[in-house]
């Protein structure tokens, strides 16, 4: 089964000349690149959040295996979706579904096999080009997120870790972007308050922030739940690597979308 890309010359480049030079120009010289628990990583098309994507996958080691945690946009599919087998397709060629992590995550009471979630997410798509970028054999585990709740992302998060120990090093991607349409000072203020709740690896309190601060970060379920599992991995520090919004790209700084690349050591 080959989830075939929805979003390919739309988010980013649609050739696989095209998309190599683009995602070469967002990475850059990754020679500095260390091991790494997880990140979170923007998913909006490249020339908006690229820059922010391809920094925070150049400070890190992508090893064999990459589980990506995405959130539900489209409203398919269930709470906890799992794609099941076979391999995501993109114009620089096929990335295998890693067995072994995607039958650990089944394990999980919460998750259910589901293709109908992954259909047309965008979320976890752009992801994929910068694992193949930076590791062209690793295989990869994608999960759609749809739940909010603190206690089904703690399972999950028990859970993701536990199916990192039975399968070796795993990095795990929460794909999120951060505040929506407002003015580019307030989705900076916003964004500050959820991004120090990441870097101090307090999922709880990331929850509650967004919640409370009415922060429209997308992938906030996704990054809470990659915090649960770094916890339990013995996460010992999260960093900012790189934050902008739509307006630096655009330049149009009325109503921007956040973009953060955070690396949890």
């Amino acid at each position: 089964m080959i989830r075939q890309p929805a979003v390919a010359g739309q988010f980013y480049p649609g050739s696989a000349g095209a998309l190599t030079r683009e995602l070469d120009t967002c990475v850059g010289d990754a020679s500095g690149a260390r091991p790494a628990i997880g990140i979170v990583s923007p998913h909006a098309g490249y020339v908006y959040s690229g820059a922010v994507a391809g920094e925070v996958f150049g400070v890190v080691t992508v090893p064999r295996r990459v589980l990506i945690l995405a959130p539900n946009h489209t409203g398919l599919g269930g709470t906890f979706s799992l794609w099941p087998e076979g391999a995501w397709a993109t114009p620089l060629g096929e990335t295998a579904v890693d067995a072994d992590l995607t039958a650990a995550l089944g394990a999980c009471g919460l998750v259910a096999t589901d293709t109908f979630a992954h259909l047309r997410e965008h979320s976890a798509e752009v992801q994929v080009p910068f694992v193949q970028h930076r590791n062209p054999d690793a295989s990869i585990a994608v999960v759609v997120i749809a739940s909010r709740s603190p206690s089904e992302l703690r399972e999950f998060g028990a859970a993701v870790a536990e199916a990192v120990r039975q399968t070796g090093e795993v990095l795990i991607v929460a794909s999120s972007d951060m505040t929506h349409y407002e003015p580019h000072g307030e989705a900076i203020r916003k964004d500050k308050q959820a991004i120090d709740r990441v870097c101090a690896l307090d999922p709880e309190g990331l929850l509650r922030t967004v919640a409370e601060q009415e922060i429209t970060m997308c992938g906030a379920a996704p990054t809470a739940a990659m915090l649960f599992a770094a916890n339990a991995l013995g996460a010992k520090e999260a960093s900012l690597v790189r934050y902008r919004t739509s307006g630096d790209a655009s330049g149009d700084y009325t109503q921007v979308v956040g973009y953060a690349g955070v690396v949890v050591r």
